[in-house]
């Protein structure tokens, strides 16, 4: 049973962790600060390390070095996530918001304890001199697969993707416009037995209709009006590799049928030929439409489509992943740095509530494409929110970004009427401590005493059902 440490000053954030995981078989052990762990515990022979970012004392990130290479997973309620950032650079394996959703603590725990038992089984077959090239990347996170971000929905992704790579089986990718299909795409090709072989890459949208066949297919000489010589297609030329069409929905009906053929017998047929020839080629297809959709009206084949959806791979839009957006950012604003030769820039902080709260319906793309702006017109170290162009009222974003439950110090917070009973959940005590304080403080004083936005706020009041009350309540400028 894997044996985790538990680091964190507040009791009710501790108190609750504690039962979370010892509900989910882990045997668990809990200090409030750096000082007593060392006092009570040998730090390195604990699996798994959680700790708060702000400690009395040393900060959690001193468990790095006393862990002796156990992993640390970072907790932080505050505002920077350069922070957080900072944190993994000095060596924690990962960092945490909270309040965090007990599912997305579980995964993190399991992949963390899952990725550190691989890497103790390689080291053990290094030693043996029998480790694998394949089995040397298995525990590289998600590095061998070059997406950024570590929300559970993409850590869900990876997973899939390293077990559909290796296979043959057709894969249907889907996804909002800029979301990053094609690297999905990418991964899934580099990961397989075709990496050495080429990956042709077709936009369905791009080529017009009237020339789509003969660029996927080939034609022969005098096929059509200019076809001076015959040309072999973009099919053949992905023969032994992968061939990724983005925006099949977009693929005429004949061309469909065309690309049935190949799917169904290995084999492609010139435009204007008699003669079929065999290809071996892997199909990976992406769209941002609803294909089953297009298949109901008769725009899409509903062949193809079941031939197409063996395996199917959803990506979340940029506005769904949490941190990652401004993980992102930062990865944007490093490369785009560099073109110009600047080291100097960084974010403001409106800049970075900017990013973490606009909606970015061109996700991705949209992203990048607002920090390269930046860069090219910034003329000071600090990249602002007007300076990205994002259309968004920052008014009612409180300084604090990250949703967390911030430690208690003075004031209504420390004088309850009522101890939270160890049976709180983060919820319960969120709930508690709303009904408990909010006749006597404005909704600002109460997201601050709670570490979270505003924002953050009203919609966990939304979803936990916890009407404001008016009446007695400090009225607010």
């Amino acid at each position: 049973m894997p044996h985790i440490l538990i680091v964190e000053d507040e009791t009710i954030i501790r108190s609750a962790l504690r039962r979370l995981l010892e509900r989910n078989q882990y045997q668990v052990s809990e200090a409030g600060s750096v000082q007593e762990a060392q006092e009570r515990f040998s730090i390195p022979t604990f699996d798994l390390i959680v700790s708060d970012l702000r400690l009395p004392g040393a900060p959690g990130t001193e468990l790095i070095k006393l862990g002796q290479g156990t992993p640390v997973l970072i907790m932080t309620s505050y505002a920077s996530l350069r922070s957080a950032v900072d944190s993994m650079k000095m060596g924690a394996v990962d960092y945490i918001a909270k309040p965090f959703d007990h599912d997305e603590m579980l995964q993190a725990v399991a992949r963390i304890l899952r990725d550190r038992q691989t890497a103790t089984s390689q080291s053990s077959e290094t030693t043996n001199g029998k480790v694998t090239a394949a089995k040397a990347g298995a525990s590289n996170s998600n590095g061998e697969i070059g997406i950024i971000g570590s929300c559970p929905p993409m850590q869900d992704l990876y997973v899939k993707i390293r077990k559909v790579a290796p296979t043959d089986s057709n894969v249907l990718i889907q996804g909002e416009s800029g979301t990053g299909k094609e690297l999905v795409a990418r991964a899934l090709h580099n990961l397989s037995r075709r990496a050495k072989a080429p990956m042709i890459s077709v936009n369905c949208a791009a080529i017009p209709e009237s020339l789509i066949e003969s660029e996927l297919f080939g034609h022969e000489k005098g096929a059509f009006t200019g076809a001076s010589a015959g040309r072999a297609g973009l099919v053949e030329a992905a023969d032994g590799g992968t061939l990724f069409l983005d925006e099949i929905g977009e693929l005429p009906l004949e061309a469909q049928a065309r690309l049935l053929r190949v799917l169904q017998e290995g084999e492609i047929r010139r435009v204007g030929s008699v003669q079929s020839q065999k290809v071996d080629v892997r199909l990976i297809a992406a769209t941002h439409r609803d294909l089953k959709s297009l298949a109901k009206i008769g725009q899409f084949r509903e062949d193809l489509y079941y031939r197409l959806h063996v395996i199917a791979l959803k990506l979340p839009p940029l506005r769904e992943r949490g941190a990652d957006v401004n993980e992102i950012a930062n990865a944007f604003l490093a490369r785009q740095s560099a073109r110009i030769n600047r080291t100097d820039l960084k974010f403001a902080p409106d800049a970075e509530q900017a990013i973490r709260h606009y909606a970015w319906p061109g996700n991705v793309r949209e992203l990048e494409n607002a920090v390269e702006r930046a860069v090219i017109l910034s003329e000071s170290p600090e990249i602002s929110a007007d300076l990205l162009g994002i259309d968004i009222e920052l008014s009612d974003l409180d300084d604090e970004e990250f949703i967390g439950l911030a430690p208690q110090q003075g004031g209504a917070a420390n004088n309850t009427s009522h101890e939270p009973t160890e049976d709180l959940s983060l919820e319960d005590y969120f709930q508690h401590f709303v009904l408990e304080h909010q006749d006597h403080m404005t909704e600002t004083e109460l997201a601050r005493k709670l570490g979270v936005s505003r924002k953050c706020l009203w919609e966990r009041r939304q979803r936990l059902g916890i009407p404001r009350r008016k009446t007695g309540a400090t009225s607010e400028s």
